[in-house]
């Protein structure tokens, strides 16, 4: 899939309504709007799931709490939706999008989600599973991956409602294209489940908030 960069000006209307949008301890937080972050770290320690936000941008890589930080898609993310019928979960083709890509790209945040420190034979399957519970904003979230082929792979979409779920490997780390179809500011609501392997028995996260701003 090539995705067209496009130029947008926010109407000073808009950009007023973003800002009170915004929760008001977002000022205080980490500004993350470049390079490579695991948005998602997952940890299982004495028996519960934590999870951080693993930042490379800074060295060395340090771990943050998610209400510590505030994710940015820069208005270079801006494109728009592809023609392709594939994609029409992200809208008509043509629509605005925001998207932070799979692939790398120095200008923009590069999101991960990393299951590194999870070991083999801890869970059932050796998979996690990973909810969005709920997003908050002025537009429709997804997050996809895209095979050698170009063809996408969608892992959660507001669109077509809420909670979506999927299975993560463990001992794994994935990047996917994180893709907004507005802008302004973004509250997502994630929570991570397991089954533990040995007992059968489930163990469940608290709801993790990310708080994004677009544009």
């Amino acid at each position: 899939m090539q995705l067209r960069p496009v130029v947008m000006l926010a109407s000073t209307a808009l950009a007023t309504a973003l800002v009170a949008m915004a929760p008001a301890h977002a000022s205080t937080r980490v500004v993350l709007d470049k390079g490579h972050v695991d948005v998602m770290e997952v940890e299982y320690v004495a028996g519960e799931f934590e999870v951080h936000v693993h930042d490379e941008t800074a060295e060395p890589a340090v771990e943050r709490s998610p209400d510590e930080v505030l994710f940015r898609a820069l208005p270079e993310s801006l494109t728009t939706v592809p023609a392709d019928p594939a994609f029409a979960f992200l809208g008509k083709p043509g629509d605005p999008l925001w998207l932070l890509p799979q692939a790398g790209n120095p200008d923009l945040l590069w999101p991960g989600i990393s299951t590194e420190d999870l070991s083999s034979g801890t869970f059932a399957a050796d998979s996690v599973t990973l909810k969005l519970r709920t997003v908050r904003g002025p537009g429709k979230f997804s997050i996809f991956t895209e095979g050698a082929a170009g063809q996408p792979q969608v892992l959660f979409n507001s669109r077509d409602g809420l909670p979506d779920t999927s299975a993560l490997p463990v001992s794994g780390h994935q990047h996917a294209n994180w893709a907004f179809t507005a802008p302004g500011t973004y509250q997502l609501t994630f929570q991570v489940s397991a089954t533990l392997a040995g007992s059968g028995q489930a163990v469940t996260s608290g709801s993790v908030t990310y708080l994004f701003k677009v544009g």
